[in-house]
């Protein structure tokens, strides 16, 4: 016996198969508000413009939390190249 072209044999609808995906970002979005509700940081900050540039004001950083890695060491420029023999 021969099925039509959309048998599904485990028996699956398109309607759960579309729900899923939708379910899952249901669930991640709302993690995401949860996770930014608890965060803490009553003042978010805003951004100032001052010469050269913005300056950030306010919000939950202070500038000990954020870590710059130092610069690496530059190399020691080389010395002067050996003589090169004239060619005859």
């Amino acid at each position: 016996m021969r099925r039509g072209v959309g048998h599904r044999p485990n028996g699956a609808s398109k309607g759960a198969r579309a729900a899923v995906p939708l379910l899952a970002a249901a669930v991640l979005g709302t993690l995401a508000i949860v996770t930014v509700e608890r965060a803490g940081c009553t003042e978010p900050g805003h951004y100032v413009a001052v010469p050269g540039g913005y300056q950030l004001v306010g919000g939950c950083l202070s500038p000990d939390d954020l870590v710059v890695p130092t610069a690496p060491a530059r190399p020691e420029p080389a010395g002067p190249a050996a003589p090169v023999p004239p060619r005859s």
